[in-house]
């Protein structure tokens, strides 16, 4: 059971959400406009619906989720509170779309940041503020995620939102090797770096890889890691935050494809 504490705090941020904040005001640089269009739908708080009829995932966000249709699926927790965050901020308004990054999905939705036409608001850095998302970035999509991991981090810290809820807790590599087919954000010491002879790179979290989380990375996205001046190889001994999916392939598994998954928190051991 949640703790009613627990629960005044999120229906605090939750009345606060529709208040912008200079911080969410600022619009990241390195995104590039692409028309405007109005928000008539919004089915949860990552995806709208604009007045085209076209869909837009919320690019880098990740929101509690709702069944929506599917089966036997239980909504995450706050999946619905998310989705009125959301209908706050832009149902019935104007948005700019804007890109930095590949720009539909698989499912043909956009994938695009949204900025309220009225005064500028970057929708996915208010979302992020309010502890109603996670960031949940791609490879081929990396435009403003270090902005984005920069206001989860406040709002974690704050324990807004989703951060009150021990559900959405930052766990330790043991408790990430027991959450299997789920997204997690993670933080731990890097025991041992191993390198393979074809390129791909392992971060173990404990001395046996068959029972502790491991996180892999595939040579095509080491290359991205040197690009962005990341040694893996001086990460050895420190700790870290790192976030994906966790999966099981010889013991359990998180798949980093790009250096935004992976943070160097500062400790007072270490900062780097």
């Amino acid at each position: 059971m949640i703790p009613a504490a627990a629960w005044l705090r999120v229906f605090a941020v939750l009345a606060a959400a529709v208040v912008v904040s200079p911080a969410a005001a600022q619009i990241p640089d390195d995104l590039s406009a692409a028309g405007t269009a109005e928000v008539t739908e919004v089915i949860d708080g990552d995806t709208v619906v604009l007045d085209d009829g076209s869909e837009v995932r919320l690019v880098g966000l990740q929101a509690p989720k709702l069944p929506l249709g599917r089966r036997g699926f239980q909504s995450w927790p706050l999946a619905g509170d998310s989705r009125d965050a959301l209908a706050r901020l832009v149902l019935d308004e104007s948005v700019m779309l804007a890109y930095g990054g590949r720009r539909t999905d698989r499912h043909g939705r956009a994938l695009a940041h949204l900025i309220r036409d009225r005064d500028h608001l970057w929708i996915q850095g208010a979302m992020l503020e309010a502890g109603m998302a996670r960031v949940y970035s791609f490879a081929d999509n990396r435009a403003a995620v270090p902005t984005m991991l920069d206001k989860e981090r406040l709002a974690r810290g704050g324990r807004r939102g989703i951060w009150a809820l021990d559900h959405y807790a930052v766990r330790t590599p043991d408790q990430a090797s027991e959450e299997i087919d789920s997204f997690q954000v993670v933080e731990g010491v890097v025991v041992a770096v191993r390198r393979l002879g074809n390129g791909r790179i392992f971060l173990n979290f404990g001395r046996d890889w068959r029972t502790t989380l491991s996180a892999t990375i595939a040579p095509d996205a080491v290359a991205l890691f040197d690009a962005a001046d990341v040694d893996l190889r001086a990460v050895e001994g420190r700790p870290v935050r790192l976030r994906g999916w966790i999966y099981h392939h010889n013991g359990p598994s998180i798949d980093l494809t790009h250096p935004e998954q992976l943070e160097f928190p500062i400790t007072p051991e270490w900062r780097p």
